[in-house]
């Protein structure tokens, strides 16, 4: 029977001696996770390398031989990573692993990217609904490496290109936040900014399987909430934002983060310094860094099937429209994952100040059945008091709705690197009588998409 096994390369600066055998090993190899078959993702947060993608150097060899160029010969192993980084510095489920892509080894450098480009059509019916065709991009490109005495070194961007939507992004019923044009966004998702990370992360480690970070830039993400939802497995096909977004996780885009953190196996408790105010209309630039806002989030993960995270915020004016309005944000989420489905559940309070406190609830799970094959889908339930502009007899109060949403994606590989998933998704609502005179009785969204992506 033949037997899988792994080639690793081995940089002379980081050999070790290997005791039993005299044979010299990279320090990285003894720490790889090779369990997972796509090894596009890497955790550093305790020091273990584990989920290395390694591009083509799958052979099939003999445990322990050594190749001419100093190749050692490792067999698979059934470890896992208990956590993996989504995104900011948000733990998900080490099973799950960050998204994975085009990665390349340079020297001492791991340059890994990641990007899609998702083309979408939406008509979200009933009397306030709107339809459009539009496109989502966004790319991610990361370079890591060691430094040396147990630190480690990563460098993280994104991008996105649709500031070139319209200022009012695209259709999404019951969706609230940001502005265009000075007025406030109701029934649309507003457009990322050309910028969405540029950041600086530096690990070292204090302890056997614990290590202490920093991370930190001009744009980023606090420690506020579960993963931002582009970056969730379990709304990997998902096209349209959460309605619940600015509920749990709108700080993923912001000006001005600083975040110290301790990491181990199974917790991460750290604390940042960030800018409040939500990204303004002008999206293609970077705003001025503040420090004006703080948070602390606590995350366990039991095992690298399950993680569970805690945090609390207290945001300066993030909306231009309430300048003088600060928010106190409550987190708590469950995430799981295995091979074949992702889930996450979700609970949020949002405490104006002055004002009332808006609650919302969150489940979203993306399962794969069979390969290519993708069933997902979404309940939200979200408190919202700002469905009405000012000056309507409705403004400012508040109102519960329920958005259900179910859909399927079929992926197809374009050689290895990219991939094709074409699908689509039908959404329906429960929420008050008093809503049917501006929404109708039962609207319907439908949305359709084909999204090209670099990984996965």
């Amino acid at each position: 029977m033949n037997r899988r096994y792994w080639r690793v390369v081995a940089p002379a600066a980081a050999a070790i001696a290997m005791p039993a055998a005299g044979i010299s090993i990279p320090a990285m190899a003894q720490d790889m996770d090779h369990s997972m078959m796509d090894h596009g993702h890497t955790e550093h947060g305790q020091g273990d390398h584990g989920q290395m993608d390694h591009g083509n150097t799958i052979d099939h060899y003999t445990e322990g031989s050594v190749l001419d160029d100093g190749t050692m010969i490792l067999p698979a192993a059934p470890k896992r990573n208990r956590a993996s980084i989504g995104s900011g510095t948000a733990r998900i489920p080490g099973v799950e692993g960050s998204m994975n892509g085009l990665h390349v080894m340079t020297g001492d450098w791991m340059l890994m990217a990641h990007g899609y480009a998702w083309g979408v059509y939406t008509d979200q019916g009933g009397a306030r609904g709107d339809d459009k065709a539009y496109v989502q991009s966004m790319l991610m490109a990361t370079a890591e490496r060691p430094l040396g005495d147990g630190a480690r070194l990563t460098l993280k961007s994104m991008f996105s290109l649709e500031p070139l939507m319209s200022a009012r992004g695209y259709p999404n019923l019951f969706a609230t936040g940001e502005t265009a044009n000075g007025i406030a966004l109701i029934d649309r998702q507003h457009p990322h900014d050309l910028f969405m990370e540029l950041a600086a992360r530096i690990d070292v480690d204090i302890a056997p399987g614990a290590s202490a970070f920093l991370y930190g830039g001009p744009v980023g993400e606090p420690a506020l909430g579960p993963s931002a939802f582009m970056m969730r497995r379990s709304s990997r096909y998902n096209a349209e934002a959460p309605i619940t977004h600015h509920w749990f996780d709108s700080t993923h885009i912001t000006y001005g983060v600083v975040t110290a953190g301790v990491s181990a196996s199974a917790f991460q408790i750290e604390a940042s310094a960030f800018r409040g105010r939500e990204p303004d209309e002008e999206r293609w630039g970077i705003e001025t860094p503040k420090l004006d806002s703080w948070s602390v989030r606590g995350t366990w993960s039991p095992s690298s099937n399950w993680a569970a995270q805690l945090s609390y915020g207290r945001i300066k004016s993030p909306e231009a429209l309430h300048d003088d309005e600060d928010e106190g944000r409550l987190t708590a989420s469950v995430s799981y994952g295995d091979d074949r489905l992702s889930v996450i559940g979700a609970f949020s309070a949002k405490n104006r100040l002055p004002g009332p406190v808006l609650t919302a609830w969150l489940l979203e799970a993306n399962w794969n059945p069979a390969s290519g094959h993708n069933l997902f889908g979404r309940i939200e339930n979200v408190e919202n008091d700002e469905l009405f502009p000012e000056g309507d007899p409705l403004h400012g109060a508040a109102f519960r709705v329920t958005k259900m949403q179910a859909g399927y994606a079929y992926r197809i590989p374009l050689g290895k690197m990219f991939g094709l998933a074409l699908g689509g998704s039908a959404a329906i609502y429960d929420k008050p009588r008093a809503l049917d005179a501006a929404y109708g009785k039962n609207p319907v969204g439908l949305t359709a998409f084909a999204k090209l992506s670099l990984g996965d």
